[in-house]
């Protein structure tokens, strides 16, 4: 295995812990105006989330710092020809952070039911549009000989791709609400539990109609089919309220349809549906062999600090969020 294959397998595992934690914080901040009846209760979702979700973000930059040093051509021909559709949601995720820390600095009821709407919209529009973005990288896009996208914004709003927008959000909205229901107490966990079972059969339909479409008109491969059953289990799990396993089989089902999607990808980064010769591929958009070397070092020195600390504090802070608990956020 050389090593352009190592760094699109290491960018494959960075997107899915992504998706796996900033899963459930993108569902938490969605379902924070639904199961959120009043204010105390509205600190109590976003204290569920508030030691995690901007360590969960660092996986995404990182993401991004490696798709730039290992596969240059590949993050300049993607970020330019998604550059509203990023800086929409590079604005999202702005105000979303302000939000976390904004909301609980004034305890005027108008100023926090604008930070908590805030939360939502930050939190919303990455969900969906995080599947459209990978949705359009499998499915191909306008790309010419000169690796320059010319397409324009509503290339990207065709309905495969909104499809996997409504997939990704389905995903996380269900992930959101199982982790809700293992970080909290009484009428909040209760609620957090129902809405599992209502969102998790919706979510299973949105799946299968998903990866089958996918399978038959961009050759998906059947990997994606098991996230779908995947799902069918969460459904059963969530209906005899085993939670915990619930959110294994969901994280499980996140992992598979990420996986499917790169898997199907590859060795592509980005498909051209002008000429098939004009797609972006893990050899022609990479760095020079010294250049991933390097990185390979560095990588393999510091990411498993990261995850040794990341881990530590998922345990400091594994306790579930009660009225017994001092709110920050």
């Amino acid at each position: 295995m050389d090593l352009n294959i190592l760094w699109f397998i290491l960018i494959t595992v960075l997107f899915t812990g992504f998706f796996i934690l900033e899963g459930f914080d993108y569902g938490v901040g969605i379902l924070l105006p639904f199961l959120g009846k009043d204010d105390k209760t509205r600190r109590f979702i976003i204290n569920s989330i508030g030691p995690f979700w901007d360590g969960n973000e660092v996986w995404i930059l990182t993401a991004g710092g490696a798709i730039f040093a290992a596969f240059p051509n590949w993050y300049a021909t993607m970020f330019s020809g998604f550059y509203l559709a990023l800086l929409l949601m590079l604005f999202a995720l702005i105000v979303r952070g302000v939000a976390f820390e904004f909301r609980s600095k004034d305890p005027n009821p108008m100023w926090r039911n604008f930070w908590d709407t805030m939360l939502f919209i930050g939190s919303f529009v990455p969900a969906l549009l995080w599947g459209v973005a990978l949705t359009n990288l499998v499915r191909g896009l306008p790309i010419d000989q000169n690796m320059t996208y010319v397409g324009g914004f509503f290339t990207l709003l065709n309905p495969f791709a909104l499809l996997g927008g409504l997939t990704t959000l389905s995903i996380f909205i269900l992930q959101g609400a199982i982790f809700l229901s293992l970080k909290t107490t009484d009428d909040l966990m209760e609620r957090a539990i129902a809405t599992s079972k209502m969102v998790a059969p919706i979510t299973a339909v949105i799946v299968f109609l998903f990866a089958t479409i996918g399978y038959f008109t961009i050759h998906f491969t059947p990997l994606g089919l098991l996230g779908g059953v995947m799902l069918l289990v969460t459904v059963w799990l969530t209906r005899q309220k085993r939670m915990g396993w619930s959110f294994v089989t969901s994280t499980l089902n996140i992992a598979i349809i990420t996986s499917t999607i790169f898997l199907s990808l590859f060795p592509n980064v980005m498909v051209s549906t002008l000429n098939p010769a004009w797609s972006l591929t893990i050899y022609n958009a990479s760095s020079t062999p010294y250049t991933l070397k390097i990185m390979s070092m560095v990588a393999f020195t510091f990411v498993p600090i990261v995850l040794i600390y990341q881990g530590w504090t998922y345990w400091v802070f594994r306790e579930r969020v009660g009225r017994e608990v001092h709110l920050e956020y």
